[in-house]
């Protein structure tokens, strides 16, 4: 078969695609027209994952679950914000890692809010400025994210779901030769994080490395700079239309960041994978076995944890602490309900959504 009778067909195919595409979106019209009437939710991470299963599991095709998940969890955004168009914060500067694990569960179309701080990205959603906002959480490298975790102890907000993200840096130019560059721009931690690329391709050239204060900044500034370059995240090379001339530069391919999407009000349904998430004020924590008797609660309803956090409770000047505690499973579920149930005030249920990480 000749090169433009394949091209024909994939046009054709594309036809279809757009068609089918518009008659879903018809229908998605109309589920947002019974959600509005009757004060539904709009965002259903429990159903966009039993989509993805079932597709999943019928596929026959060349596709991956990863490439499955890119073209479908857009194709859910642009529902949704059909269905009502929401505004989403995040923590910034535009073209940060955050930023791209906002768009990789909103889309490309929705209204995004960047904000400076963490914080004022909690105050967005407490004050309903945004519906929803991303932040993140930890990173499998650096640890966890200290203002996050207090944060979701203060205030009263609810996590939605989680993204988990690859963290792939990139190396951008607007120079074709590596030789004429003499700046490189980028965040203190990503040149810890690709120090090896840059020993391989650069300990034999007097090039400087300047960091600033975020990969998106780096980004820029290459792009105004002929003689620069940066290490910088994908969105960022995007937005600012600098040229990558290497990818995924990162001195091991394991890094990940985990991210967390506030709401004020958010309460998901049962999905097969749940991971809960809450906050516990053990009382009497002077006596010895109060933290070994409560997660021993867990232990003897084969309730996997699956993370325990400490953190300064910040009262007086003797040592207290509070407990971040994740576990498998939801918040409806019997057993996790006895043990709520025993420990009463002392506990903040903070959400119950689709595991990821």
């Amino acid at each position: 078969m000749e090169l433009q009778d394949l091209r024909k067909r994939i046009d054709s195919l594309d036809d279809q695609l757009l068609q089918l595409l518009n008659d879903r979106m018809e229908l998605v019209k109309k589920v947002g027209e019974l959600k509005r009437a009757t004060k539904t939710i709009i965002y259903r991470p429990e159903r966009e994952k039993q989509i993805l299963d079932r597709l999943e599991k019928q596929n026959g095709g060349l596709l991956s679950r990863s490439a499955i998940e890119a073209i479908f969890l857009e194709i859910f955004a642009v529902s949704r914000n059909l269905e009502l168009p929401e505004r989403i914060s995040y923590l910034g500067p535009e073209g940060s890692f955050t930023h791209q694990a906002a768009e990789s569960r909103f889309g490309g179309m929705s209204e995004y809010l960047m904000l400076p701080t963490i914080r004022s990205v909690f105050d967005s959603v407490e004050t309903g400025r945004a519906r929803f906002g991303v932040v993140p959480i930890e990173n499998n490298q650096e640890g966890v994210v200290s203002e996050t975790m207090d944060l979701l102890r203060e205030k009263e907000l609810l996590i939605a779901a989680e993204v988990l993200l690859p963290i792939h840096f990139t190396f951008v130019s607007q120079s074709d030769s590596l030789q004429d560059i003499r700046r490189i721009y980028s965040k203190d931690i990503a040149f810890r994080q690709c120090s090896k690329f840059l020993r391989e391709y650069f300990e034999e050239l007097e090039v400087e490395q300047i960091p600033v204060e975020s990969t998106s900044k780096a980004a820029k500034l290459a792009a105004q700079e002929p003689n620069a370059a940066a290490i910088c995240s994908h969105i960022a090379a995007r937005l600012f239309s600098v040229p990558v001339l290497f990818d995924n530069i990162g001195d091991g391919d394991q890094n990940r960041t985990r991210f967390i999407i506030l709401s004020k009000d958010f309460v998901n349904q049962k999905s097969q994978a749940d991971k809960t998430t809450l906050i516990a004020n053990l009382p009497n924590t002077h006596r010895p076995g109060v933290l070994f008797e409560f997660l021993k609660e867990f232990n003897d309803r084969g309730i996997n944890l699956t993370k325990i956090e400490s953190r300064p409770l910040r009262d007086g000047s003797t040592f207290k602490y509070w407990f971040l505690v994740e576990f498998e499973g939801h918040n409806d579920d019997p057993k996790v309900q006895e043990i709520m149930r025993k420990y009463g005030t002392h506990l903040k249920w903070l959400g119950s959504y689709v595991r990821i990480a």
